[in-house]
């Protein structure tokens, strides 16, 4: 009987924090994500013992790990998050309130109310001046407590009865909480490498890797092989150092056999980034098996592919070199990574693994097998889930197990189930988008790449010097070579540390010159980002009145309304659809409008979805909504959900779609009282999945006073 294989793979990784010279972590996040996602990822696996998976780990976020558990690390993170509250200094106390609430609000701040209100307070008082203003030491001490809790794993929260107390307490956390809650963190991340390797042991999970310091191999190897998957593209100085690739590959592999007793047989490379080349290497290293994305295998074939090329391995063979590889399904990964979040964990396993059995019928009717790779990554998703995602993944688990035609199972096991389709060579390009475009070819990107090149033109001239120093100077070159840095560079994503990340590149580049007895050049001084441009909020300043047709009818009819452009960028996680480019908002004192401004090419799209628009209003506040329908080019409104019945039947929800979608509510209906004020969002749904929402957090705010009003 056919059968469905479901391949899990889970990317664990962080960029290497420590700064080799001064020993020092130049940010939190391996020790956060420590916390609360590589433990309890696999720890979970207990509950479900036929559930087999895939965890790529990479080694020099595993180091980090290491360093955390022994307490040798030097966090100034952790430091300031330990030091009793009463002796913390003004410039601590300012480092506090700027870097302690980088954290998903919804699910991670104000899951603790105490938090919450921290949270609030520091945002409504930004700017206004020195933090002793602001909070006081217990105000800072439970802010030192909260910010930390919040990390801490679900396994831990739920069922750790001192961390349950210290949740349960809420606020006016003590000194002895505080250092609680120290000695549970180093607890915490010290069960993490035992939990894997007991996971390994059973044959239950399978450890692949990533080249060490997480490069971008195909750049490392011709960096001008960029312009094969994306021809004309403005490229740096080329650099081509495949040995610098084969010692990251070796390096990796070395690394998890020592720790885990057995050779690595996997390789997930950076950013599912590959070519002939990285292939050729990885074979002769001894690694059996590769992944990426199926945009790649879309390319490598030359024609647009479906499940049926998918869900099956291929056996890519030259020479006398040969690999196994297998290509994510690129729509269902992200549905988990940026879509699931937002539905209730039911709906969304049943989902999933409804679309999973529809892809794969015409598979199984022909009497094969279905491989179906399920690859992302394991830690950055679950911070927009309710309870970081257990449940849902409780709930996805559970019925895999219970269903007799599907098995997880991991890489290895999937080959050696399901024969294996030849291939002959294989596309240069990555995860995103089927070339390089994330980590080379912008202007920032290429500044950096240059760099590095003269850096290690550097490292390649010196002569005379002690071993130590050589290998310090070159250890460095690799961690810069990570693909990290370039990750933040360039208009791709954002993130309120990619200062630090531009810092801490050029310090990783200045350190390879000190190593080498070096005065560092001054370029390295100067920050290589450009100016940042997130999100464009400008409030109504007057009223309107515009014309429902669904094209801008006139320049004027707008002007005086509220506009909310959005921010493109993407975080740590790249893959999220924006749909909304703009959105248009104001009152004529009697009726709310909203106008939206879709992406290029969204329109086509927009067919089968719906726009639901969600206003809150009045005292008691009370939610009122309309949904707008989408069909043929067309909008139609299909239902209006008052929060208060009017006396009479409802106004008409007015909608009109061509261009623009434009709509008008009437305030009465929607609850607003004259001259009152409201709140709104508005989200876009397709097939029962939410595909975008403005904004992402919180909401939009409106007065709508009489017409009279706003100039007087």
């Amino acid at each position: 009987m056919s059968h469905i294989y479901l391949c899990f793979l889970w990317h664990m990784h962080q960029p290497f924090y420590k700064d080799l010279i001064t020993g020092e972590y130049k940010l939190p996040w391996t020790r956060m994500h420590a916390l609360k996602d590589y433990y309890g990822m696999v720890r979970i696996l207990d509950e479900f013992p036929d559930v087999h998976q895939t965890f790529n780990l990479v080694p020099s976020m595993m180091v980090q790990v290491e360093e955390y558990a022994t307490g040798t690390a030097i966090d100034p993170y952790l430091q300031t998050a330990l030091k009793p509250a009463e002796n913390l200094t003004e410039p601590e106390q300012d480092f506090l309130l700027r870097q302690f609430f980088h954290a998903h609000p919804p699910q991670m701040i104000y899951r603790y109310p105490r938090y919450g209100e921290l949270y609030e307070a520091s945002t409504a008082h930004r700017g206004v001046g020195s933090a002793t203003r602001l909070f006081g030491t217990q105000e800072y001490r439970d802010l030192q407590v909260l910010s930390q809790l919040a990390w801490f794993d679900e396994e831990f929260q739920q069922k750790d009865p001192e961390v349950r107390d210290l949740i349960a307490k809420g606020r006016n956390y003590s000194l002895a909480d505080q250092r609680l809650m120290g000695e549970k963190q180093r607890k915490i991340i010290g069960m993490v490498t035992p939990a894997y390797k007991h996971a390994a042991a059973s044959g239950q999970v399978e450890i692949s890797t990533t080249p060490y310091y997480h490069p971008i191999l195909p750049l490392l190897c011709d960096s001008s092989i960029a312009s094969v998957s994306h021809p004309g593209v403005t490229l740096p100085a080329e650099f081509r150092y495949p040995q610098d690739a084969r010692r990251q590959l070796e390096l990796a592999h070395r690394y998890i056999t020592r720790e885990f007793g057995a050779a690595p047989a996997g390789l997930w490379p950076s950013e599912g980034s590959v070519s002939d080349e990285v292939f050729h290497l990885a074979s002769e290293i001894g690694f059996r098996w590769t992944a990426t994305d199926s945009g790649v295998l879309s390319r490598t074939l030359g024609r647009n592919i479906g499940v049926d090329a998918i869900y099956r391995p291929y056996k890519w063979v030259q020479r006398d070199h040969e690999l196994r590889v297998v290509f994510r399904d690129h729509f269902l990964s992200d549905l988990i990574g940026f879509v699931y979040s937002r539905m209730d964990a039911h709906e969304a396993a049943e989902d999933f693994l409804r679309r999973i059995r529809d892809n794969c019928r015409g598979i199984i009717a022909s009497g094969s097998d279905a491989l179906v790779p399920i690859i992302l990554d394991g830690e950055n998703a679950w911070e927009y889930y309710v309870e970081n995602g257990r449940p849902f993944l409780r709930e996805l688990y559970r019925r895999i197990s219970d269903d007799p035609r599907m098995s997880a199972v991991t890489v290895s096991e999937g080959l050696a189930r399901v024969r294996p389709e030849p291939l002959s060579h294989i596309f240069p390009g990555s995860w995103i988008n089927a070339n390089f475009d994330v980590w080379i070819g912008a202007e920032e990107d290429n500044h950096a790449w240059n760099h590095l090149l003269r850096a290690r033109q550097a490292y390649d001239a010196a002569v005379n010097l002690p071993e130590e120093r050589m290998r310090l100077a070159y250890e460095e070159l690799l961690i810069a070579e990570g693909s990290d840095w370039c990750w933040w560079y360039g208009p791709e994503h954002d993130s309120a540390n990619r200062v630090e990340f531009d810092q801490l590149y050029r310090s990783h580049l200045a350190n390879v010159y000190r190593a080498l007895g070096r005065t560092p050049p001054e370029e390295l001084s100067r920050p290589i980002l450009r100016v940042l441009i997130g999100e464009v909020h400008v409030p109504a300043s007057g009223p309107i009145t515009p014309v429902i047709d669904g094209v801008i009818t006139s320049y004027f009819e707008w002007i005086g309304a509220g506009m909310y452009r959005v921010d493109e960028r993407s975080g740590s996680m790249h893959g999220r659809k924006f749909l909304v480019k703009e959105l248009y908002y104001g009152s004529d004192g009697e009726h709310f409008y909203l106008r939206v401004d879709f992406q290029s090419g969204a329109e086509e799209a927009m067919d089968s979805m719906e726009a639901r628009i969600t206003v809150a209003a009045g005292d008691p506040v009370r939610t009122s909504s309309a949904v707008v329908r989408f069909d043929q080019g067309r909008a139609h409104a299909a239902e209006l959900n008052l929060a208060v019945p009017t006396d009479g039947n409802p106004t008409p929800v007015e909608c009109a779609f061509r261009n623009v979608l434009e709509t008008r509510i009437s305030l009465p209906d929607l609850g607003v009282p004259a001259g009152g004020s409201m709140r709104f969002q508005i989200s876009l749904w397709q097939g029962g999945l939410p595909m975008d929402a403005i904004p992402q957090q919180g909401w939009l705010e409106l007065g709508t006073r009489d017409t009279g009003d706003w100039f007087g």
